[in-house]
C-alpha cells in the first residue's frame, strides 16, 4: 500500500484548537461524567484523513458510542436470570474442586453437569454456531492438590462467521471453597466467590448465541480457580499449544456486590485489573521496553483502554475503574495463565470486597452472618458487570483484530515519527475500512489524539517520537474499531 500524506504539526495544532473551542456533540453517560469523561457521539471519533481529532479534556479520544445493534443486545441481559443461576450454584452445597464428582445433587459434579446444560440449552439457539465441551484432564499432586483429581472446565465456543480463527475469551470459575483452603465437604456456598463471574458467563452465553459475530468468542466455566489457577492454566496451555489466536481474554471473579465491608454501596462501578509491565516478557523485551518507555502500553493496558471506550457509557450503566496492577494486592485469578502465555488478559472484580462473605465458613458470630451465600448479591450490579462485558466482546469480535507489526522506524534520527504495521489477514479484508494513528502525552492515561489515514500501512506525524506516545488502531466498514496496537522500534 502506498504510503499516506503525513500529518503535519500545523494540522494537528489547528484541528486541537477547533476541538477546544467546538461545542460537544451528544453527551456523555451518567458514568462517564462522574468520571470527568466525555464519550463522542458520533458514529467516529476522527475526521478526515489526515486531520486530527482531539478529545475533551480529560477525555479519550479513541472511545466509540455504542451503535443500535449492541444497545439492542444489552437490553436483553436479564438480571432475574443471572439471580436465578447464583441462587442454583450456591444450592449444590460445595463446588471444591476436591468433592464429589458423581453426587447428582452436591459438590463440584453435580455443578458442572448443571451448567453443561444450561450451555447446551442456550447453544440450540446458535443455528449451529455453538459449540459446548467439558475439557478435563488429571491434576497430578501439587499445591493444595493432595492426589490426583480430574478438573474439568465447560466450554462453550460460539464461532466467527467472518474471522473464525480470531478468538475472545471470558470466564468466571464454578468452584468454591470455605475457610479451610482444604476443606472439601464443608458448606462453600461460593454466591459471590465465584458464581457471580459464572452468572455473567452464561448469560453472555444465552443472549449472544443467537448474534451472528465476526470473531469467534468462547464462554468458559473452569474449575480448579480457588486450588491454584489449575483450570484456567490447562485452558490456556491448550490454546497455546495449537498456537491459537487468542487476542483477548476476561475473567470474571467476584462481581457480585456493590456493597464493600463497612456497608457503603458503589452500584456503578466495576474494578478492571490490568497489567503493566508483561508477564510473559523476556530479557530482551524488557530491555526494549525501558528504552522506549513502555510500561504503560502493554496489551492488557490497551485491553483495559479499549474496555473503557466501548463499555464505559449509559448504555451499561457502569464506570469502568481501571486498576494499574496485574490483580489485587499480591492476589491473583484466572486471567494470569493467559498474561503469562502472551494472552491480553484482564480480571473484573467488584469495586470493594466484604472479606465476612468471602472464603468463609457459613456461621453466625456475635449476631454477624459469615459466609459466601446469595442474600449478599446485588443481582443488578452483577447484570450490569455482564454489560460490560458485552460491550467489550461484542466490539471485539465485530470489529478487526488489533494491528499486528506495528512499529516505529528509527533507521534515521528525525523529528518526524514514521510509523507501520501489517494489513490485517484475509480473514478481516472484507471488513477492514482502513487504520487509525493514535498518541498522547506521555503523562496521559488515555489517547488523546486520533487521525484517520486510510487503507494504507505506514503513515508520518510531524511530530518526535521522543515526546508522545503513538499507537495503531484497525476501522472496521460498520465503524467498529479494534484495540490500539503499540508500536516497537523498527532497527
Amino acid at each position: 500500500m502506498s504510503e499516506q500524506t503525513g500529518t503535519s504539526r500545523r494540522t494537528v495544532l489547528a484541528a486541537a484548537a477547533v476541538a477546544g473551542t467546538a461545542e460537544a456533540v451528544g453527551q456523555a453517560g451518567p458514568a462517564a461524567a462522574r468520571d470527568g469523561r466525555h464519550a463522542p457521539a458520533g458514529a467516529s471519533a476522527t475526521t478526515s484523513a489526515g486531520a486530527s481529532a482531539t478529545a475533551p479534556a480529560g477525555g479519550s479520544a479513541t472511545a466509540q458510542p455504542p451503535p443500535r445493534a449492541l444497545r439492542a443486545l444489552l437490553r436483553e441481559i436479564d438480571h432475574r436470570r443471572v439471580e436465578a443461576t447464583v441462587r442454583r450454584l450456591a444450592a449444590f452445597g460445595t463446588r471444591h474442586t476436591l468433592s464429589a464428582q458423581d453426587d447428582p445433587v452436591r459438590g463440584i459434579g453435580a455443578a458442572r453437569d448443571w451448567i453443561l446444560a444450561e450451555l447446551r440449552r442456550h447453544a440450540r439457539a446458535s443455528g449451529g454456531r455453538m459449540s459446548v465441551e467439558l475439557q478435563s484432564y488429571v491434576q497430578e499432586p501439587g499445591p493444595r492438590i493432595p492426589q490426583p483429581t480430574r478438573i474439568t472446565n465447560v466450554v462453550a465456543t460460539l464461532r466467527g462467521s467472518a474471522s473464525p480463527d480470531r478468538i475472545y475469551v471470558v470466564s468466571g470459575h464454578y468452584d468454591s471453597r470455605a475457610s479451610d483452603v482444604m476443606d472439601a465437604t464443608g458448606d462453600a456456598p461460593g454466591a459471590d466467590d465465584d458464581a457471580s463471574g459464572v452468572a455473567v458467563v452464561l448469560e453472555l452465553a444465552r443472549v449472544m448465541a443467537t448474534r451472528r459475530l465476526g470473531a469467534t468468542v468462547v464462554f468458559a466455566a473452569v474449575a480448579g480457580e480457588e486450588q491454584g489457577l489449575y483450570g484456567a492454566a490447562h485452558m490456556a496451555e491448550q490454546y497455546k499449544r495449537q498456537k491459537a489466536d487468542v487476542q483477548a481474554m476476561f475473567t470474571n471473579d467476584i462481581v457480585g456486590s456493590s456493597t464493600a465491608d463497612d456497608g457503603t454501596r458503589d452500584p456503578r462501578t466495576v474494578r478492571l485489573f490490568a497489567e503493566g509491565v508483561p508477564s510473559s516478557e523476556t530479557p530482551e523485551e524488557a530491555a526494549v521496553r525501558r528504552s522506549v518507555g513502555g510500561e504503560n502500553d502493554s496489551p492488557a493496558r490497551q485491553l483495559a483502554r479499549f474496555v473503557r471506550d466501548v463499555a464505559d457509557n449509559d448504555a451499561t450503566g457502569m464506570r469502568v475503574r481501571v486498576v494499574h496492577r496485574r490483580d489485587r494486592y499480591l492476589r491473583g485469578g484466572d486471567h494470569i495463565p493467559f498474561l503469562e502465555r502472551a494472552y491480553p488478559a484482564a480480571r473484573f472484580t467488584e469495586p470493594a470486597e466484604d472479606y465476612a462473605h468471602q472464603h468463609q465458613d457459613v456461621r453466625v458470630v456475635d449476631g454477624k452472618q459469615y459466609g459466601d451465600l446469595p442474600e449478599f448479591c446485588d443481582f443488578p450490579y452483577i447484570a450490569r458487570v455482564a454489560r460490560v462485558n458485552a460491550a467489550a466482546l461484542w466490539s471485539l469480535a465485530q470489529a478487526p483484530g488489533t494491528p499486528r507489526g506495528a512499529k516505529i522506524r528509527t533507521a534515521e534520527l528525525t523529528n518526524d515519527t514514521e510509523l507501520v504495521w501489517e494489513r490485517g489477514p484475509e480473514s478481516d479484508l472484507a471488513d477492514l475500512a482502513g487504520y487509525e494513528v493514535v498518541w498522547r502525552e506521555t503523562t496521559d492515561t488515555d489517547w488523546t489524539e486520533v487521525v484517520d489515514v486510510g487503507d494504507v500501512t505506514r503513515h508520518t506525524v510531524e511530530l518526535s517520537k521522543d515526546n508522545v506516545f503513538f499507537g495503531v488502531r484497525a476501522v472496521g466498514r460498520s465503524g467498529v474499531r479494534s484495540p490500539v496496537a503499540f508500536p516497537a522500534p523498527e532497527r
